[in-house]
Parts: structure tokens; C-alpha cells; sequence
């Protein structure tokens, strides 16, 4: 058994391995507020998710952690020292596997030891023990695109644990893996971790997946965004292993989704949620109409018929929280569906929309997009009000660029013409970057 898997009185009472304080992360002039004073103490014994949308700062804090941001303002401690630089001591294993093509898989692994002054004979052997470690035993002098995904990450893995580091991040460590090669690799980092094979006491990890969170982890954050804040901390005392199917497995995944699709106070829905901003500077995702009408389709036929609990709704159809809360959020601005306590219930005009023709769809959505997008009614005004009828797109990036940055003002665009196409609201011409009225009848 893990020496550094205790009890949780245990673990509480441990002098802290990471301590964050009041960290926040700004850019472009404290514009753009990405972090807002996140405060998270990391303890041995323990591994602890993050677990939030896309926009919420978890993988900007991860990285501050491991020392390669340095945030705005706030503090950082490992083992009572601020964190300058990487420190010894804190390992990474990134989403995208982060290897170099031309070195063997030994070669990869061994980089962290040379960089860290270590001579060759005892690099190899660390290497090699990291490697059998991880189960890649007797593909040493491979090549990663000799490798699948999960033997990639493996090999991500043992270059992270071969320096011996006392806290293990992870950011979405099996994001980029299918489903079965994923499951393994979970089952074998928690099976290594359970058994004291891993010369590591503590994990952090960032995922936007909420069984995963709920398998894997101590304790779980719920991150808010825009900016990213704790919103919630939830406590798991469930014994390893854990079975997805146990009734009290399953009331902890039903509790953090309706954590995270609560309502808010309408004061703080202009800083927080998928849509920050107000007026045409409200933030908008990049959400196909395909994935909107599909979803729509989808609640509204059997079993849902109009109402559907979204964990067993994100389980038929596949989709991590990443993918479902934008088309459900973005469903419900359009007033096509309420969110509300982990469910999502389509309105009158959603079900309406279900049961629609094409044509009737598109003067629907049409309707809800004008009424309910800021953004799109004001292009819109403005092409009714000029007698050519058009105006230049960069007209209305330059409005959002005065209160987004310049990403996700173009994002914000994007997602307003790909709609307002569908709709026929408006047309845009690529190539002239001017919106018109042209298609519209």
C-alpha cells in the first residue's frame, strides 16, 4: 500500500506540499482576466482534480504551479518555498504527449536526468526503470511514430516520473486517447499509485471529464469562468476501486453536474458562466447549428421527451462536459432549453424547433437569434440601416477587440456568421470580409 495513501485525517493534518494563495492571472492590461484570487493547498496522500470549462484558467494554474507562468499576482509555495522557474521536485505530463520525434523512447525518457546534470550510466538505469515502470518494457529504442496514443503518453508519463518528483501534475493527461485506451491507462496510473510503485506523493490534475474526476480523485474544484475561480470543493471518500455503477459513485457525478449548471444570481451572470460581457460584447462559443438541431433532436425524442438528466445524456452520446455544456448553454441563450440542476428541458420553442421542417427551423432560429444575441441584431441594424445594404467586417472586430481580445473577439465573429448563415439572417463574403443582406429574403 501507498505510504502516502492515508487516511483522510491523515492527509489534512500533513504539512502541505503545494500551497496556492490568492493567485490571479491577467493579460493585455488586466483586460482579459483569465485567474481571479484562486487559492488551492495541495497535500501528501492525496490526488486532486480540477475540474471546469474551457476558459476557466485550470490548465493556466497548473502551468503557474510547475513554474513555467508567472501569475499577475498571488503566491506559490512547494514545501514552504516560492515557486521560481521549475522547480525540483514537480513533474508534468501535457495532453499532446509532448515528445520528440527523432529520440527513441530511452533517449525521451532520459531528457529530464541529463538536463539535470545526472551522469549516462545512471540515467539509463532510471530510464529503464521508469519504462518498465509504465509497461513499455521492450520498446526502449522505438520511435514515437512507431507508437499508438496510449504508448506515447505512457512514455510522457515515464519521462515525468523517472526525475522522482514529490507532485505529479497532469493536464487532461487522456484527452487526446480513445475511450478503451484511456480506461487502461487510468486503471494502471491508479493501480501504480495504490500500490506505492510510483516515487510520487501527490497528483494534480486537471480534466473536463466528471467520471474521471469522480474515479481518480480525493477531493475535486469546480472552477467557474470567465475568469477562473473556485466555485465549488467536493470531498470523495469512496475506497479504490471505484465501480462507475455504485449508487453513491453515481449521486457524487449527479452533484457536481448540477453544481455546474446551477443558476447564478443574475449579478453575477455578466462576469461568470460560458457568456461573459453584456450587450454585443457577450462572449460566444463556436457551437455548429448541426450540434445544436442534433441536441435539440435528441431531448426531444424517447426516452427524454422534452427533459433529460445530462449525465446519462453525455454518456448515450459520448460527448466530455467540454463538448455538451457549450451546446446546451448555448441552446439555452437562444431560449431553445433551460439548464438547471443537471438537467436540460427543452422550452415550447424547442420543442417547436424539434418538430419543425428546414425552412421553419431556419425562420425560428432566426427569431431566437435576433431577440436573443446581442451581437447579431446589431449587424443586422446596421445592414437594414445602410442603403447599400453592406458593411466590413472589420468594422464589428474592432467593436469587440475594444472589450475581448483579439482570439476570441474572431471566435466570437465566427460563431455569429456560421448562425446568422443558417438562419439567414445575414450573409457574409469571405472574401471581400464584408456582411450582407444579399441571401436573406
Amino acid at each position: 500500500m501507498n505510504e502516502f495513501v492515508t487516511t483522510t485525517a491523515t492527509i489534512a493534518n500533513a504539512a502541505p506540499l503545494v500551497e496556492v494563495k490568492g493567485i490571479s492571472q491577467s493579460y493585455d492590461n488586466g483586460q482579459f482576466v483569465v485567474l481571479d484570487n484562486v487559492a488551492l493547498t495541495l497535500r501528501p496522500g492525496e490526488i486532486v482534480g480540477l475540474l471546469g470549462r474551457s476558459g476557466s484558467g485550470k490548465s493556466t494554474l497548473l502551468r503557474s504551479i510547475a513554474g513555467l507562468i508567472r501569475p499577475t499576482s498571488g503566491s506559490i509555495t512547494f514545501e514552504g518555498n516560492p515557486v521560481s522557474g521549475t522547480p525540483d521536485g514537480i513533474s508534468m505530463v501535457f495532453q499532446s504527449f509532448a515528445l520528440f520525434p527523432w529520440l527513441t523512447v530511452l533517449q525521451n525518457v532520459e531528457l529530464g536526468l541529463e538536463a539535470r546534470g545526472i551522469d549516462a550510466a545512471e540515467r539509463r538505469k532510471r530510464a529503464l526503470e521508469a519504462i518498465d515502470l509504465i509497461g513499455l518494457d521492450g520498446f526502449e529504442s522505438a520511435y514515437p511514430k512507431e507508437l499508438s496514443g496510449g504508448m506515447r503518453q505512457r512514455v510522457g508519463l515515464a519521462r515525468a516520473l523517472v526525475v522522482h518528483p514529490k507532485v505529479l501534475l497532469m493536464d487532461e493527461p487522456f484527452s487526446a486517447l480513445d475511450v478503451l485506451t484511456a480506461e487502461t491507462l487510468r486503471t494502471d496510473l491508479l493501480d501504480l499509485w495504490s500500490e506505492g510503485r510510483m516515487p510520487i506523493e501527490s497528483i494534480l490534475m486537471v480534466t473536463h471529464n466528471i467520471e474521471e474526476a469522480v474515479l481518480m480523485c480525493d477531493r475535486v474544484l469546480i472552477f467557474s469562468s470567465n475568469p477562473g475561480r473556485v466555485a465549488a470543493e467536493i470531498r470523495i471518500d469512496l475506497p479504490q476501486p471505484r465501480d462507475r455503477l455504485d449508487p453513491t459513485f453515481r449521486a457524487l457525478v449527479e452533484d457536481i453536474y448540477e453544481r455546474m449548471t446551477a443558476r447564478k444570481p443574475a449579478a453575477a451572470t455578466v462576469a461568470d458562466g460560458l457568456f461573459p460581457g453584456t450587450g454585443i460584447d457577450m462572449v460566444l462559443p463556436q457551437v455548429s447549428t448541426n450540434l445544436l438541431s442534433g441536441l435539440i433532436e435528441t431531448v426531444a425524442a424517447e426516452p427524454y421527451r422534452g427533459r433529460a438528466d445530462l449525465p446519462p445524456l453525455a454518456a448515450g452520446l459520448q460527448l466530455e462536459i467540454d463538448e455538451l455544456f457549450p451546446i446546451a448553454e448555448t441552446l439555452q441563450l437562444l431560449h431553445f432549453a433551460e439548464l438547471e440542476e443537471g438537467d436540460i428541458q427543452l422550452t415550447e420553442a424547442g420543442m417547436r424547433f424539434a418538430e419543425a421542417e428546414v425552412d421553419e427551423r431556419k425562420h425560428m432560429f432566426a427569431q431566437q437569434l435576433d431577440a436573443h444575441v446581442p451581437l447579431a441584431a446589431h449587424i443586422r441594424r446596421v445592414l437594414d440601416e445602410r442603403s447599400n445594404h453592406e458593411a466590413p467586417a472589420r468594422r464589428f472586430r474592432d467593436e469587440l477587440e475594444d472589450k475581448m481580445v483579439e482570439e476570441k473577439a474572431e471566435k466570437t465573429l465566427r460563431a455569429v456568421t456560421s448562425w446568422a448563415r443558417y438562419a439567414e439572417l445575414f450573409a457574409y463574403d469571405e472574401k471581400t470580409d464584408m456582411f450582407t443582406l444579399e441571401n436573406p429574403s
